[in-house]
């Protein structure tokens, strides 16, 4: 009988001690997302081609000058509406449309002709400006009607931070663009086979011209793809296209598109300086690649789509057995966080989705869209498929995963700005309810059971490992409230950086230098 006990005793004791592991497990299951780029040009962000996802974001929604990264764009319109073998006229008005310092790479004049594919190596390897201007009038009749070209595109690719005044990103007060918007621009971009082709040339031979009648080759003048040496600090082996950009007021920018164990991401870098912008191109690309994977939604995804019950899609029930999820869509996730880690949501279905199209499941990590696929009847996926494969169609998530994504190197709240309540935010942006929860789980709740004990010392333990039950919870609990109050404080830190991006000046700069002296004194403090 005392031995049944025991037994029993013995089981309970085990149940409580795995109830107070479990709610400390739950607090800490979900890793933070990766923010530690140490960029240093103004403005940067990097992107996952595939997924949508804003992987990263410094000052992403602020407005700079592109330079000649705006020729990615002007590129991808030209294929969009021209025939590669098509002759190109350069125009007296191509030929004079631009700076009198903006040199002339080709020794070009009017009158001369290249292919459309020639004109293409010309603008995205040698950043040829008159390539630019003569594109456009082949294009669309004049450069006017093919600025309001590009600026339907970027509409089109959900663009709402930029605006286009010219094709080759020469001076101009209303050429604008921010990181957010130029990383969808280049994922557009790259996603172009032949663009991708071209702007991964090492170099290119043009055909003759008036002052060329041999031809002229023009080089990638992109460090990050060209560069071979292995000790180089430009040698970047996941770069695979890209283009510069340079003027007085812009300074440098920079785009680059790498690959990695199948995964694709664009870099932005905008406001950088020289030669250190090609290594913060090179730091973003890698982080992108390096520190999150992609995970398949229809592989892992069963909601919706298993069980026996009904299920209820948007008003109208179904049989999970005839639902499917539409095929190779994925979310991004940092590196060592599940498909279980993602909080799903249903859509409803947007216009314009194929046809079979019950829902959308989206997906958020942290408060940052990380993917989305179309729940849909197993026809209508079935036939979505087969499309996809024979290349009739091309389908993109149907909303858009980055539109609401933070920048997680933009702190900022509403409040006055003085240096106290910066080093306040910094404080905040340092050590978050995370870094506390990281503390609390060194909590240990193991004890060892033995059934030897008398019954007397068996019912202190019993009272001590409730006890710990209810801490655990209230830890749980706790740490949950913690998170709440992050983000809102979180939310705070963005609208006070906002308006200091927009008050400009000596607010944001000393913002960021307070910002990298905490971190410097944390990680100080941590090597101690």
């Amino acid at each position: 009988m005392i031995c049944t006990f025991k037994k029993k005793l013995a089981k309970v004791l085990c149940g409580v001690l795995v109830f107070t592991q479990l709610g400390t497990m739950q607090a800490f299951a979900r890793p933070d997302w990766p923010s530690d780029t140490g960029i240093e040009a103004e403005a940067g962000a990097v992107m996952d081609v595939d997924t949508g996802t804003m992987l990263f974001g410094q000052n992403s929604h602020v407005e700079y000058y592109p330079a000649s990264i705006t020729k990615i764009l002007t590129a991808l319109v030209v294929l969009e509406h021209a025939d590669l073998t098509d002759t190109v006229t350069y125009s007296d008005k191509a030929m004079n449309s631009v700076e009198v310092d903006s040199g002339n790479k080709l020794s070009l004049v009017a009158g001369d002709t290249m292919t459309v594919e020639d004109c293409l190596y010309a603008l995205l390897l040698a950043s040829v400006n008159q390539a630019a201007n003569a594109l456009a009038e082949h294009v669309a009749g004049s450069i006017p009607d093919f600025v309001d070209m590009m600026n339907a595109k970027i509409s089109e690719l959900g663009c709402t931070e930029s605006h286009f005044a010219n094709p080759s990103g020469l001076n101009n007060d209303d050429q604008v663009v921010t990181a957010f918007d130029m990383t969808k621009i280049a994922a557009a971009a790259y996603s172009n086979p032949k663009l991708l082709e071209i702007s991964s040339a090492k170099s290119w031979k043009v055909g003759p011209t008036t002052n060329n009648p041999d031809g002229a080759s023009v080089r990638n003048e992109h460090r990050l793809v060209i560069t071979e040496d292995t000790s180089s600090e430009y040698y970047c082996p996941e770069a695979v296209a890209g283009k510069t950009g340079y003027l007085l007021k812009a300074g440098n920018t920079l785009v680059t598109y790498g690959e990695k164990d199948g995964r694709r991401v664009v870099s932005v870098i905008l406001k950088g300086s020289p030669r250190q912008y090609f290594i913060d191109g090179k730091s973003l690309l890698q982080f992108g690649l390096n520190r999150f994977q992609n995970v398949d939604i229809a592989e892992n995804e069963t909601r919706y789509v298993t069980g026996e019950d009904q299920v209820d899609v948007n008003g109208t029930s179904y049989a999970p057995s005839d639902l499917a999820i539409q095929t190779g869509k994925k979310i991004t996730l940092p590196k060592d966080a599940t498909f279980a880690d993602a909080e799903l949501s249903l859509g409803a279905v947007p216009d314009g989705a194929p046809e079979g199209t019950v829902g959308v499941l989206n997906y958020i990590y942290n408060e940052r869209k990380i993917g989305s696929a179309y729940l849909m009847t197993k026809a209508g996926a079935e036939a979505l498929a087969a499309a996809e494969a024979a290349g009739g169609t091309e389908t993109t998530a149907a909303e858009e995963t980055s539109e609401e994504s933070t920048d997680a190197a933009d702190p900022s709240a509403d409040d006055e700005s003085t240096e106290d309540e910066m080093e306040t935010m910094v404080e905040a942006e340092v050590t978050t309810a995370a870094d506390d929860a990281d503390n609390a789980s060194d909590q240990a709740g193991s004890n060892d059971v033995k059934t030897g004990f008398p019954a007397k010392i068996l019912l202190i333990v019993i009272g001590i490992l409730a006890a710990a039950a209810l801490t655990g919870g209230g830890i749980w609990f706790m740490i949950q409230n913690n998170r709440k109050e992050a983000e809102a404080e979180a939310l705070r830190r963005e609208k006070r950086r906002q308006r200091l991006v927009a008050e400009g000046g000596d607010a944001e700069a000393e913002f960021n230098r307070l910002l990298e002296e905490k971190r410097k004194r944390n990680e100080e403090r941590r090597k101690r």
